[in-house]
């Protein structure tokens, strides 16, 4: 994988870019230390805010009329020949990021995610930290902020507000990729730093925040197997390396086309039509060795089994009741989503009976499906009983429950309703959404951002798995959001799962593109643990998603609907199951340790550079 060429910064007569040289292996000739820029321990290897020794000397200070030191012409200078210079590259940023939202649901061109990595590797490509730092966040805000754009329903000062703290990460992401641009097998580590970005993106802070992670653009795309070695993290990295091996590739190609022009301008009067320096198979082997490893990772996936053969299967019923209406206020008069999900079952019920569909073995509600504590309110148990009654067989049922010891806390559960014994076991949501579901230092924001009032009460969290014996099936109860965090299906699969339910409620969101972004999730889901995800949620999408993470069954939104299917449970864990974080940790680990190296390594090229500058002076001042 080649080291590239690069243009250098502009010319102190001009501002212009002057190019350099490049050394028959394709990297950059060294620089003189006068011209290296200090501070950065890394040095400068192409075009972007210089020093004053890069653009111009300063120009003498003139008095201002009143006395005091006037501005130097030479600082707004070096402004302008900043802004010009950094204007083009911070838009090809900016597209670059939009190109990767574009990756995602409900547009959902995938390949886009590559050459969005393959576009920030260039982008950053032998920059300083500092100007990689502001590449990756010209890139990351416009990223963020199309892919959130479903928040504007919370308000736009949200999806900007968000999208501006999750940039700051591929801030961090930039400024790393551009000190570990001059290392020896860059790619590797560039593709390793996609990962550890991700890794501290989906933890922190309050939690995390997965959205807009590489794999969740890729789940019907070659890197999609590999989730069942490694789980999202190795989808994520393989499809940044297949990036940043192509931008080695486009660079590869750049060496070669300079070194054709270079040949050609010592031999003009050649008549040779290749020039000798192609004709090289050594000149070839960055561009050969690049091609090959994207193809070869984005072949991997191919060779990855994906098993799907079931020990066991279950006859289900998913009902969408859907809800009054869509937006903030969607939960509409008290038992009104809870009305609509029973009568959509009575109807279900009268169906089976009359031979029209099937006799499910269990019926699944999503999240929200009752709008009231069924254990507080009667009114709401008694609704519930008569659907489990009238279908005859146990319904997983959402609802919000009061915390029985906690006052001014709920709990957000999956409640397994019998039709005999009434409510039994049930699972409670263990990760809370910051700011939708729970306000940090709510005394505090709540004074300033009035809206937060609008989340009256803090959900408490679960401390356990969601595996419910539901029916004949021994279901793992994922609640919404939790779908994009890999650690809880994993542990719920770990804990027995045989297949996925994800009860969701999107309703807030509908039409948004939000909920499309959600159910790939799903998908991925469904190929890392080797296990059928059933999505339900009140005004859709509602979903049925076998092994293989190909969708049978999907609902369209705000459409009152029953979705009935046999469910192929299995019992078998894939690799990712059984190795769990490790490969996210040691792919971020690699990463984080790439930057160090990319430290030294500037630490050393300084030392090198002070002692050639003091030999220098040394014999100068011996010959004087």
């Amino acid at each position: 994988m080649p080291s590239g060429s690069e243009t250098t910064a502009a010319s102190a007569a001009g501002g212009r870019p002057a190019e350099r040289p490049d050394t028959p292996d394709g990297t950059e000739q060294p620089r003189s230390p006068q011209k290296e820029e200090a501070g950065t321990g890394t040095g400068t290897a192409d075009a972007g805010p210089a020093t004053a020794q890069h653009l111009s000397e300063p120009a003498p200070a003139e008095p201002a009329e009143d006395g005091a030191p006037a501005a130097r012409p030479g600082r707004l200078r070096r402004l302008n020949g900043l802004i010009r210079r950094e204007t083009p590259r911070t838009a090809a940023a900016a597209a670059a990021g939009v190109a990767l939202a574009l990756a995602f649901p409900p547009y959902g061109l995938w390949p886009l995610s590559i050459l969005a990595v393959t576009a920030l590797s260039l982008l950053t490509r032998g920059r300083t930290v500092r100007q990689g730092a502001w590449t990756g966040f010209a890139f990351g805000w416009p990223f963020f902020t199309v892919l959130l754009k479903w928040l504007h329903v919370v308000g736009w000062d949200a999806v900007l507000g968000l999208a501006f703290l999750e940039s700051l990460f591929v801030l961090l992401l930039g400024a790393a990729l551009a000190a570990t641009s001059r290392l020896p097998l860059w790619p590797l580590w560039g593709a390793c730093l996609w990962v550890a970005e991700e890794w501290a993106r989906d933890r922190t802070p309050f939690g995390g925040f997965p959205w807009g992670r590489i794999a969740f653009a890729n789940t019907g795309s070659p890197y999609t197997p590999l989730a069942a070695l490694g789980g999202a993290p190795l989808v994520t990295f393989a499809a940044a390396l297949t990036g940043t091996a192509l931008a080695g590739a486009a660079l590869a190609v750049w060496g070669l086309r300079r070194k054709v022009q270079s040949e050609r301008v010592t031999d003009p009067d050649s008549s040779t039509p290749v020039p000798a320096g192609v004709r090289s198979y050594a000149n070839l082997v960055p561009l050969v060795g690049s091609l090959t490893l994207a193809v070869a990772v984005t072949g991997a996936g191919y060779a990855v089994p994906v098993p799907t053969a079931a020990d066991d299967t279950a006859d289900i019923a998913v009902v969408q009741g859907n809800v009054q209406q869509p937006g903030m206020e969607f939960l509409g008069r008290p038992m009104k989503i809870l009305n609509n999900h029973v009568d959509t079952t009575l109807d279900l019920a009268r169906k089976v009976k009359a031979g029209k569909v099937k006799q499910p073995e269990l019926v699944i509600w999503p999240e929200n499906s009752s709008d009231l504590d069924p254990y507080k309110w009667p009114e709401a148990g008694d609704r519930i009983d008569q659907a489990a009654k009238a279908i005859g067989v146990p319904i997983l049922v959402g609802a919000l429950v009061d915390h029985p010891s906690r006052e001014g806390y709920v709990k957000n559960q999956g409640i397994v309703w019998d039709p005999k014994k009434g409510p039994g076991a049930s699972y409670t949501k263990q990760h809370p959404v910051p700011f939708g579901e729970y306000v940090p230092f709510r005394d505090e924001l709540s004074k300033v951002i009035t809206r937060l009032q609008r989340i009256p009460r803090d959900f408490w969290p679960g401390d356990r798995t969601g595996v419910l014996q539901t029916g004949p099936a021994r279901l793992g109860d994922v609640i919404c959001f939790e779908v994009a965090y890999d650690e809880i299906p994993r542990d719920t699969v770990n804990a027995g799962a045989r297949a996925l339910v994800v009860q969701t409620n999107n309703a807030t969101y509908g039409r948004t593109g939000q909920p499309e972004q959600q159910l790939v999730m799903s998908k991925l889901r469904a190929v890392e643990h080797g296990r059928a995800v059933v999505t339900a949620a009140p005004s859709g999408i509602s979903a049925v998603v076998a092994p293989d993470g190909t969708i049978q069954q999907r609902t369209q939104e705000f459409e009152r609907d029953v979705l009935t299917a046999t469910l192929p449970l299995r019992d078998d864990t894939t690799l990712a199951d059984r190795v769990g974080a490790a490969p996210e940790w040691l792919l971020a680990m690699v990463g984080v340790l790439s930057c160090a190296a990319a430290w030294f390594a500037g630490r050393s090229r300084s030392v090198r550079q002070a002692q050639q500058t003091r030999h220098v002076r040394q014999k100068q001042e011996g010959q004087q």
